[in-house]
């Protein structure tokens, strides 16, 4: 097994229980000054949208201009709470330029609440109880998942299963949001 393997296995089984990475006053620092649809969508931390696969693509056109990352995660998942820290870390750094959105799927309301307040971050997830958001995304079977858009709104990479560091977010964040934004300019 390698050690990739042995820190995913011991995340799945809840082993290494994560703490969260930011508060809202972090974000409102980090985040003050983002470009106006950002702002917008910043202004709905820790929110569980409901609106279902329409509400979502409605979201990620009003995002058009920026790339978009968007986390699958549900409450109940040891792998997503393992790696929300890192996306916790990756939107103080980078949500600025790049729009961080999720997708709570096959979850219950009041977990996902609680998961939340646990683990506060400034972007809104859609609540996607029967996982009729993730088929569009064709990942209703991983969890984790994270799904990188490019600036025009095109699917441009799908990261099954999570993250074992934040190094490794933060190089797809940097190959397949950043970098694709600064190609299309």
């Amino acid at each position: 097994m390698t050690i990739a393997g042995a820190v995913l296995a011991a995340a799945g089984c809840g082993a290494a229980e994560p703490r969260s990475a930011a508060s809202p006053a972090d974000y409102e620092r980090a985040l003050a000054d983002a470009p106006p649809p950002l702002d917008r969508l910043y202004s709905r931390p820790n929110e569980l949208l409901s609106g279902g696969p329409e509400a979502f693509e409605r979201t990620l056109r009003r995002l058009r201009g920026h790339p978009v990352v968007v986390n699958k995660w549900a409450s109940w998942c040891g792998p997503c709470r393992f790696e929300f820290p890192f996306f916790q870390k990756q939107v103080k750094k980078h949500g600025m330029k790049v729009a961080f959105l999720a997708v709570d799927s096959e979850d219950a309301r009041d977990e996902a609440r609680e998961f939340l307040e646990e683990f506060p971050v400034p972007y809104p997830s859609f609540f996607d109880p029967k996982s009729d958001i993730a088929e569009r995304l064709g990942s209703e079977r991983n969890f984790p998942t994270t799904t990188f858009y490019d600036a025009g709104g095109e699917l441009v990479y799908t990261k099954p299963g999570g993250y074992a560091s934040e190094a490794a977010l933060e190089d797809d964040i940097r190959e397949y949001a950043i970098a694709g934004a600064r190609e299309g300019q």
